[in-house]
């Protein structure tokens, strides 16, 4: 597929792609990725890119795409609150909203016909739904992402529409609409590249860890950027314990760093010296990431790509609220193949202590679920994806 690249009037024209998903990390930064790679590879072969990012003006999408240098276009959306009521899906915020959709699709479908994509990218997000009904209005071809293992509710409406619906687990295909799983292909969720290149002994001297024991396993601990009150309290209740058995370095994000720094302040020299506390993990991660022998951390869908993709043993505390109960999903599923231990009932100190403990003692048993962990892993995601664009453009061509 690498020499492949229909679209355009002659081999030296500009591919182009819309790409339209956002509103949390999870459906922005695979798309950047899928973009990056895409145009490496147009790059390689002496062929330009041309993007645009579709999406709304206080999603995260709009900071990214900004960032990127990548033009950004606007477009209204609503959002449909979830509740287990039926009677509260009609609430008057939901009607409001609803009523933004044909407004949605009437912006998008212009932006699409005045751009003319060779193909249009969604990875999810209730910005996705204006933009690829736009699509398929146009005769653009398609594509849909699905991170998780549960279809989100606007890659769902989206999959009729789909030329390719692309996943990031075999476990998704049977949710699809049976319409839509002749289209299906299973490439797994993007990795940013550099999160694969990292080094242990570099983590170990840009963060000065000299009373790290290498001898004992490393546990990295985070709760994403913002960090986690659960997880830094939960991890609070074992840290003397913890560092008994391991290196620990805690991410704990910034507003909670004074909280944590006094807490350890009441640790011995001995234990101290092998606890590494920050706010932020930045350029570094890749490197904290090669380091670390156990992972204990949220399980949304860009996480579990990286560690399986890694393969890292890992200990899971889902964010009970995430949409659809989405990271509950997740990790049940790595669990049920062995693949990371899930706090998926009780999240105590207690609980935790027993899920990471056999993960410290019994270096087999952490060896054993990193190698299930990685036979779940697809390193070469965003190549996959970047397959899939390309094909539904060939097919489109083709008709």
């Amino acid at each position: 597929m690498a020499d492949f690249f229909p679209g355009g009037n002659s081999p030296a024209a500009p591919f182009r792609l819309i790409v339209t998903g956002g509103g949390t990390g999870g459906h922005t930064y695979p798309a950047l990725t899928a973009v990056r790679t895409l145009q490496a590879r147009l790059a390689a072969a002496g062929r330009a890119l041309e993007v645009l990012w579709v999406g709304t003006a206080s999603g995260l999408e709009a900071r990214v795409a900004a960032a990127e240098g990548i033009p950004f276009a606007e477009v209204t959306t609503g959002k449909i609150r979830r509740s287990k009521n039926p009677l509260k899906l009609i609430s008057p915020a939901n009607v409001k909203d609803m009523t933004n959709v044909p407004r949605g699709v009437g912006q998008a479908r212009k932006i699409v016909a005045d751009f003319q994509p060779d193909v249009v990218l969604a990875t999810g997000g209730y910005v996705a739904v204006p933009v690829g009904l736009a699509a398929k209005m146009c005769r653009r071809p398609l594509v849909v992402h699905e991170q998780t293992v549960r279809l989100g509710l606007a890659n769902k409406a989206l999959a009729r529409a789909a030329a390719v619906f692309a996943v990031s687990s075999e476990s998704t295909l049977p949710l699809l609409p049976e319409a839509a799983r002749a289209s299906a292909v299973v490439t797994g969720n993007p990795v940013r590249p550099e999160v694969l290149t990292g080094e242990a002994d570099k983590a170990v001297h840009a963060l000065s860890l000299t009373g790290f024991d290498r001898s004992l396993p490393t546990v990295y601990v985070t709760g994403g950027a913002q960090g986690s009150a659960q997880i830094n309290q939960t991890m609070g209740g074992i840290l003397p314990w913890l560092l008994g058995h391991a290196n620990v370095i805690h991410q704990c994000g910034e507003a909670n760093l004074s909280a944590m720094r006094e807490q350890a302040a009441n640790l011995p020299p001995a234990l101290a010296g092998r606890y590494f506390l920050t706010g932020f993990v930045g350029s570094e991660l890749p490197d904290v990431l090669a380091l670390a022998d156990v992972v204990i951390s949220r399980s949304g869908a860009g996480t579990i790509a990286e560690l399986t993709a890694l393969g890292k043993a890992a200990v899971f505390i889902p964010l009970a609220s995430s949409a659809g109960n989405e990271q509950a999903h997740n990790a049940r599923h790595l669990q049920d193949a062995g693949a990371a231990v899930a706090l998926l009932d009780e999240v105590s100190p207690a609980a935790l202590q027993a899920a990471v403990g056999p993960l410290l003692t019994d270096p087999v048993r952490r060896v054993s679920m990193a190698e299930r962990a990685r036979a779940h892993g697809r390193p070469d995601a965003a190549d996959r994806l970047v397959d899939a664009l390309l094909s539904a453009v060939g097919q489109s061509s083709g008709r």
